[in-house]
């Protein structure tokens, strides 16, 4: 049996085809492309063409989707993204307790799980100071990739405010006094960690399972692996959500 697991989210779409414990196919597809390419919406829901997507022989759809309201998916089971999310990260570590950080593109999620319930959360989803998309326009301010940006975590320079609109004033003012670029990279990598880390503690666990695109970010992993005594990275990060997806329909159809 076939299970298709979608995760919409706010800047890509994340597909994962599960056939039992196996992965038929994965895919990450920009937000603005799934909607202009691979889908419509016919009375509020979201007609995804999964033959154009390459999909056509599924068996299941479930799917998840970016804030508080879920995406309505024609044909699919929409369950709750941080179920997805808790879902993907018993399935990909096969840990039972465990803190679950997530950075997205706009957000991030802190969640508590044990014994492989979810048991505590903390969310942020007002200000992208703390997710993916800060990283993204500092990197562009400095005119380096994100490839060069993730590298960078020795001798940050301290950034201090908490708003990604006015960081960006504050980091213009720091490269006017003339510090390395390297240095100013690391300060951005490093003012992203300091945001979260407080969130983190609060919910603290022996093991931090790191998904979400900015678990690619080795500085955060640096930073992270100096403060928590065990950081588990699955093998598919940014996938983690779709993967829930996938798993929970499978779990549901076992239980009849």
């Amino acid at each position: 049996m076939k299970v298709l697991g979608i995760d919409i989210g706010s800047r890509a779409v994340k597909i994962a085809v599960l056939d039992e414990d196996r992965f038929i196919k994965t895919d990450i597809i920009s937000t603005m492309r799934f909607y202009r390419d691979y889908s419509r919406t016919i009375n509020n829901e979201v007609v995804v063409d999964l033959q154009a997507i390459g999909l056509a022989n599924v068996d299941k759809v479930v799917s998840t989707g970016y804030g508080r309201n879920n995406i309505q998916v024609a044909g699919a089971k929409v369950i709750n993204e941080l179920k997805a999310h808790v879902y993907g990260a018993l399935f990909q570590t096969g840990l039972k307790d465990f803190t679950l950080l997530d950075i997205g593109g706009q957000d991030f999620k802190v969640i508590k799980v044990e014994n492989g319930i979810m048991t505590d959360m903390i969310l942020n989803d007002k200000c992208a100071a703390s997710s993916g998309r800060y990283l993204e326009n500092m990197a562009a301010i400095l005119e380096i990739s994100m490839e060069e940006l993730k590298k960078e975590y020795s001798n940050p320079v301290q950034l201090n405010t908490t708003c990604a609109v006015f960081g960006e004033s504050e980091l213009i003012g720091q490269i006017a006094l003339g510090h390395p670029v390297n240095h100013l990279a690391a300060g951005i990598n490093y003012s992203l960690y300091k945001r979260i880390k407080p969130q983190i503690q609060k919910l603290k666990s022996k093991v931090l399972v790191l998904t979400g695109g900015v678990a690619e970010n080795e500085a955060v992993i640096h930073y992270l692996r100096e403060d928590f005594s065990e950081v588990t990275i699955p093998k598919f990060p940014q996938l983690n959500g779709a993967i829930g997806c996938g798993y929970l329909g499978f779990l549901k159809e076992r239980k009849g």
